[in-house]
């Protein structure tokens, strides 16, 4: 009797469900509403594709729907779309796409295209997503600025195989510049005229100088960077801008040009000057989102000279010294995922007026480190070198850690570790009391030369502006050092403020 009744109701609910029309799809009678009536794409570079974007679009009428085409205008149209996951004819024609009521559907959209298909005044590229025709035509525009740009990268070889460059025992993809690249011109000269993008390691040889002009833009892709080799040199010859567009500024940067990647670290290697490179000269450039800014590798004793020069967003460190010479004015650094300077394995450096802040939100060591030696994994003994200089004058070390700087020398009394730190302000709570008894921290509490703690009073720390306000405790504490003009080419007319920037009354909301 039981199963008699079940059959009984299933039997029911299916001769019910036959007399019903479910799912009548009625057509499009051009009602359709949009999350947006124009999308755009952001830049791109020419022939690069860009990232995706969302249209979504809604059914809020109480009848099933039947769009008769959704399809892209341009019959060779550079953007592509889905619908809904289906991909259409070529990227670009859906016919009867259907809509329940109350519903909403997703197209995702791309571009790839050249320079040559946009329009020539103002380089905007241009379609729409048509919806329909005649009187129920709708539409949603696409906007898509592209920029030309040379592109540097390995060659290709007959046999499938790239160019690649010696690292130590390995190979890495890289290539070496050209002085008459028959599409380039004189790579060893970068100008300001178009973007370079760099695709793998870019290497300046021996006898050869990258010489990088104001206002130029350089963007490396992901696992790309800059090696200037043993006997090559590094000139960033940046000037002071006028605008906020920094248009004499240099500027190293990765290859996303989309808003939500300015500040996502770590989507390039590094400029590497490697072992051997020699005379780097850097003045006014702004290097942002690399793994390590600047790798700085024992440069066969000549000194690197930095200038005017900002690091942004390091995933690793923003300027990793090993065993080099720097000598270094104005420079500021914020956000590291292990430190903002390291100076490693000894060496000999000169700072003056010089910001180094770490605000890193997660698991990371601090703003400068100075150390003489490495421990051997193999042997498990320290190797350790001379630290025959490492001069902070009239800097700011801070961050959100309770102790920002961290000095550690090795065990061998042989090597030299020499130090001083005079007019500068730091982040330096010492509250486990674990540097109470350690000599090399003695100077902390000169009061003279140091301001513990204290309150820089930096603009905007989240945003990279770390000029100081008229609050700063970092007013008017230094003294001359020979630098007579701010990283903004602000003179300082006796007045010395700590850091790179001199203090502002910072404006009213």
């Amino acid at each position: 009797m039981r199963n008699f009744i079940i059959l009984f109701i299933v039997g029911l609910a299916v001769s019910f469900s036959s007399c019903r029309q479910d799912f009548e799809f009625k057509a499009s009678t051009g009602d359709l509403f949009f999350s947006r009536d124009t999308v755009y794409l952001d830049t791109v570079f020419s022939n690069i594709g860009s990232s995706t974007y969302t249209l979504k679009v809604y059914n809020k009428s109480d009848k099933d729907i039947k769009i008769p085409t959704i399809k892209l205008g341009k019959p060779d149209s550079k953007y592509r779309m889905t619908v809904d996951g289906m991909t259409g004819e070529n990227n670009r024609i859906f016919h009867d796409v259907e809509l329940l009521a109350k519903d909403s559907m997703y197209i995702f959209i791309e571009v790839t295209a050249d320079v040559a298909s946009a329009n020539p005044t103002d380089f905007l590229y241009t379609d729409q997503i048509q919806f329909d025709s005649g009187e129920n035509f709708q539409k949603v525009e696409l906007v898509t600025l592209i920029q030309d740009a040379y592109f540097l990268y390995p060659k290709r070889f007959e046999d499938g195989t790239t160019e690649t460059l010696p690292i130590g025992d390995d190979e890495v993809y890289g290539f070496y510049l050209d002085e008459n690249d028959p599409i380039n011109g004189n790579e060893y000269v970068w100008g300001n005229d178009k973007p370079y993008v760099v695709y793998g390691y870019a290497a300046v040889p021996n006898g050869k100088t990258l010489n990088v002009q104001p206002g130029a833009r350089v963007h490396f892709h992901a696992d790309s960077g800059l090696i200037i080799g043993n006997g090559g040199s590094l000139k960033v010859n940046g000037q002071v801008s006028n605008t906020a567009a920094l248009e004499n500024e240099v500027i190293f940067e990765g290859d996303r040009l989309e808003p939500r990647f300015s500040d996502v670290p770590g989507q390039w290697l590094t400029v590497w000057l490697t072992d051997g490179s020699t005379n780097n000269e850097i003045n006014h450039l702004t290097i942002k989102n690399a793994v390590v800014g600047l790798l700085i590798d024992h440069n066969d004793g000549s000194t690197t000279t930095i200038k005017n020069t900002q690091i942004y967003n390091s995933s690793n460190i923003g300027i990793w010294a090993k065993t080099a010479k720097i000598s270094g004015e104005n420079i500021v650094i914020n956000y590291a995922g292990d430190a903002a300077l390291a100076c490693t394995l000894g060496g000999s450096y000169d700072f003056r007026h010089c910001t180094f802040n770490n605000n890193w939100s997660s698991s990371r060591q601090v703003a400068v480190l100075v150390d003489n030696y490495y421990t051997d994994p193999q042997t498990n003994q320290q190797v350790a070198y001379d630290l025959n200089q490492a001069d902070f004058k009239n800097c700011i070390i801070f961050g959100s850690n309770q102790v920002e700087l961290l000095l550690n020398k090795g065990s061998d009394a042989t090597k030299q570790f020499n130090y001083s730190f005079s007019k500068c302000q730091i982040r330096f709570n010492n509250t486990n009391n674990q540097f109470t008894n350690n000599p090399l921290y003695a100077f902390i509490n000169d009061t003279n030369e140091i301001i513990k703690n204290g309150d820089p009073d930096f603009f905007d720390i989240a945003n990279n502006k770390l000029v100081i306000g008229a609050d700063s405790d970092a007013k008017n504490f230094g003294v001359n050092v020979g630098v007579p003009n701010d990283i903004l080419g602000n003179p300082r007319n006796g007045v010395f403020d700590l850091g790179a920037y001199n203090s502002i009354v910072f404006p009213q909301d």
